[in-house]
């Protein structure tokens, strides 16, 4: 008799069988494979026709699940999409176009135990109400302290990974919200060491920068159904424009930028570096660390490059911009915590950064909805997972050439809202390389 047992993160399959995915382990006397086969071992056996028993999977035992979700037809046809593609896969819908709820209907009709992996402590909190609230049972959490199994649990993916060993027997269907943080290198142990043979993935940005999005089939299914903020726009999300202010550096602000730009190009010129790609600039960067010349350069382009994202000119623009919107609500986004808090200074916006603690955050983030603020200036924590769903206008003051921050902004404003027409505003520093940041996130 063939045995399947799950051994803190593996798949130890006992008794007179190979197997394609894994290798002998004299140790225990038995072929261990990594959890993620565990479908594919069951697969194979199944194919040989021998017979087995499976004692892997220790999954709390489940109510009967029904929710009252009513699909629209774009959710209905991903959710069709997912299962037909042998419930797994990726999703990929904008920001506020309900991903959550085609993930409410999988695990209504699955019917399994089911742990739902999140990237931060807000969105945690936001599942775990959404669960509770849709179908009325106990939700548990791993994560800010929590630590309850229950059959739908809601955990960080900081807390899944460190308790996979524990975890990995315990769920049939594992749901992977803003899915392009799998690929990390630790993350992605979550789905090698999970025996969840049913995975979902929930992103509005499928691509990464690095490259590790090419990882997401084997690790949660590939990319099952898509659709962009253009093809729901003006329907089911907001209208909405996009509108670039260019403004000029005063002139001390152009006296540094330049003088500390110049110290970082010469210095390329000097060893005749091309920084075409990432990778050319990882090389770049690796050369900091024994070159002094390099790093000296490195810190004069930062130098830069921070003079250029919190120009005094950026802040008077805004100022006005402010002024002419202030019946709105309004979100306000920049790269560095110091323009953040320079900004709240300011014009006396409350203001949340990685440093916010978690009370704060959600006091000012309920106060904001409510109304009693008419603005919110952020660092780079409220790109993901923030319901804020009367929004209307968004200033990038500052960001990356990544084109995921660019969408995930863009998706704060656009959570549907009678009479409401979105507004995206980028205020770029001209003749800086801002320029060229902000070409590259509109790619």
């Amino acid at each position: 008799m063939i045995l399947l047992r799950y051994d803190r993160g593996s798949l130890l399959i006992h008794g007179e069988v190979g197997t394609p995915y894994g290798q002998w382990d004299p140790r225990v006397g038995a072929f261990r494979v990594m959890a993620i086969y565990y479908r594919e071992v069951l697969a194979y056996l199944e194919r040989s026709r021998l017979t087995y028993r499976d004692e892997a999977v220790h999954a709390p035992p489940i109510p009967t699940l029904s929710c009252q979700v009513e699909l629209r037809p774009y959710q209905k046809a991903a959710l069709d999409a997912w299962f037909e593609a042998g419930n797994r896969g990726v999703v990929v819908l904008p920001t506020a176009a309900g991903k959550t709820f085609v993930a409410l209907k999988a695990i209504e009709r699955m019917n399994v135990a089911t742990l739902v992996v999140v990237p931060t402590l807000d969105l945690l909190d936001q599942w775990r109400q959404i669960l509770t609230n849709h179908f009325g049972v106990e939700v548990g959490a791993f994560g800010g302290g929590d630590d309850m199994l229950k059959p739908l649990t809601v955990s960080t993916y900081n807390s899944a990974f460190l308790r996979a060993e524990q975890l990995g027997d315990k769920f049939t269907l594992l749901v992977f919200d803003e899915v392009h943080h799998l690929p990390a290198p630790n993350y992605s142990q979550i789905a090698d060491m999970y025996i969840a043979p049913y995975r979902m993935g929930l992103t509005a940005t499928y691509e990464r920068e690095d490259g590790g999005h090419h990882d997401l089939p084997r690790l949660v299914g590939g990319r099952v159904y898509q659709l962009d903020v253009d093809a729901l726009a003006g329907r089911h999300l907001s209208p909405y424009t996009h509108e670039k202010i260019l403004v000029d550096l005063t002139q001390d602000e152009q006296k540094l930028y330049r003088r500390e730009h110049r110290v970082f190009t010469n210095y390329l010129k000097q060893k005749r570096i091309a920084l075409r790609s990432q990778e050319d600039f990882r090389r770049f960067i690796m050369r900091t660390g024994n070159d002094p010349k390099a790093r000296e350069a490195l810190l004069a382009r930062n130098r830069a490059l921070k003079t250029a994202l919190n120009s005094e000119a950026k802040i008077k623009t805004l100022g006005e911009f402010l002024k002419a919107y202030s019946q709105e609500k309004i979100l306000i986004f920049t790269r560095y915590n110091q323009l953040v808090y320079r900004l709240s200074r300011r014009f006396l916006i409350p203001a949340i950064t990685h440093q916010t603690p978690r009370e704060e955050r959600r006091e000012i983030l309920d106060k904001f909805k409510s109304g009693d603020y008419r603005a919110v200036v952020t660092s780079q924590v409220l790109d993901e997972g923030v319901d804020v769903p009367d929004a209307s206008i968004g200033f990038i003051l500052s960001g990356t050439g990544s084109s995921r921050e660019y969408i995930q902004r863009l998706g704060r404003i656009l959570r549907k809202r009678r009479g409401k027409q979105a507004h995206l505003i980028e205020i770029v520093a001209q003749e800086t390389v801002e320029t060229k940041i902000s070409q590259r996130r509109h790619r």
